[in-house]
């Protein structure tokens, strides 16, 4: 992985944005990247939970500060590059539901939540939360005709190391463009 990640990674945690949000507080670098397996409080908008068992990928980045003060521009360009890299490795058509959706086949497949982290009255971090269903195999009835899996789609285990560097490259290149 690129040199100018840190990746922490977990087994288990509550909320790969909470965690990042306890780091920045411990003034964590940004491009900080917190990992886990498993999340037992995954959310999204609105508290709305996010089903998060082992094998898909969760991941949350402390985003520096940049000349972007709209949260829902940050979520849009993480969309675009989820869904360029889903449509770039796997041949996928996936759909941009805003505000927050990426789908494929009319199923959510990924998740993102954009918070800011203010300290006084300015923004100092933004984190980038992200929920993709890579590796599941199944969801719980109340899931099974909203939500589906990179692995029920292609029927083929993917590499969740190699997705989240290729998004993590993509998400840089993307915010440094539109920063200058």
């Amino acid at each position: 992985m690129e040199q100018s990640f840190k990746i922490i990674n977990f087994e288990n945690i509550a909320s790969t944005s909470e965690k990042a949000k306890e780091l920045v507080a411990e003034n964590f670098e940004p491009w900080t990247v917190v990992v886990s397996k498993e999340q037992s409080s995954g959310h999204g908008r609105k508290g709305e939970g996010w089903f998060s068992p082992v094998g898909g990928l969760y991941f949350s980045v402390i985003l520096p500060k940049t000349n972007i003060d709209d949260l829902q521009t940050i979520t849009n360009l993480t969309a675009f590059v989820i869904a360029q890299t889903l449509k770039n490795d796997f041949n996928l058509q996936p759909l941009i539901k805003l505000p927050n959706d990426i789908l494929l086949q009319e199923k959510k497949v990924a998740g993102i939540l954009t918070e800011n982290i203010i300290i006084g009255q300015n923004p100092v971090f933004s984190i980038i939360g992200i929920g993709l269903n890579t590796n599941i195999d199944n969801f719980p009835e109340e899931l099974k005709d909203k939500a589906t899996s990179l692995k029920i789609e292609l029927n083929q285990e993917i590499d969740n190391n190699q997705i989240l560097e290729e998004i993590l490259i993509g998400l840089k290149k993307q915010l440094e463009i539109i920063s200058q």
